[in-house]
């Protein structure tokens, strides 16, 4: 568990992500990845790296009792955790169809327009989100895919600002694998839900998670860690000519 706890502090000085002086704000899902966040950030808070932290989790009303378990299990980590919490519910169903959108497009607006106004009322200064590596990967290909430029295989950002506040949004979850969270989690006893969803072939990100990577995997073991490093070295800026 060392090399990962390395690794996590050495991305978070490289990237410069938290200071002593920030509240912090954490989206939860109860997933392994935004399990692994909510307990790395406390442990930053009890030594002083952060001056505060909350989790908030977001009810999208699309899963029903899975849903509500969800958001119980989230609760309950933040009780164990000794931090403030936050369930926000989503009309996700009823802004796809008003904005005839998809429900990931409708869901992704609704989260971050929430975790704005959050940021504001709560005074946070970084709102915090479990992206990591795999995810990374995935973001590439899916932008690949659907057409880019060299912006879009950037992939996600360590951190950016937040539309609507003055809070920024930091991933310290960028430098480690999927499986490399869930190992966090099972080194600290830390359970986590499974959302089925995830599941769903017809969502483009589960198509290239559960087919396409696998099938790329073949002929290239590495090729997330190499589609991450693609995007680390295209944000970084350049010389000008």
């Amino acid at each position: 568990m060392k090399p990962l706890l390395s690794r996590l502090a050495a991305f978070d000085r490289a990237e410069g992500l938290l200071s002593p002086r920030d509240r912090v704000l954490a989206a939860v899902s109860g997933g392994a990845d935004s399990v692994c966040l909510a307990h790395w950030l406390a442990t930053r808070r009890a030594k002083g790296r952060i001056a505060g932290l909350a989790l908030v989790h977001f009810h999208h009303g699309l899963r029903g009792r899975e849903a509500d378990k969800d958001a119980a299990a989230v609760r309950a980590l933040a009780e164990k955790l000794g931090v403030g919490f936050t369930l926000a519910a989503l009309d996700v169903r009823g802004a796809a169809a008003e904005r005839r959108a998809g429900l990931e497009d409708a869901g992704r607006a609704l989260r971050y327009a929430a975790l704005a106004r959050l940021a504001r009322s709560g005074g946070y200064t970084k709102v915090a989100l479990g992206h990591h590596l795999d995810d990374n990967a995935e973001t590439v290909l899916m932008h690949l895919l659907r057409g880019t430029k060299a912006a879009g295989l950037a992939g996600i950002p360590p951190r950016r600002a937040l539309k609507g506040c003055r809070a920024e949004v930091v991933r310290p979850l960028l430098a480690l694998t999927r499986a490399e969270t869930r190992a966090y989690c099972r080194s600290f006893g830390l359970s986590w839900r499974e959302d089925a969803s995830n599941k769903d072939e017809g969502f483009t990100r589960n198509w290239v998670r559960r087919r396409l990577i696998p099938m790329m995997e073949k002929k290239s073991p590495r090729l997330r860690e190499h589609l991450a490093a693609l995007a680390a070295d295209l944000r970084r800026p350049r010389p000008s000519r």
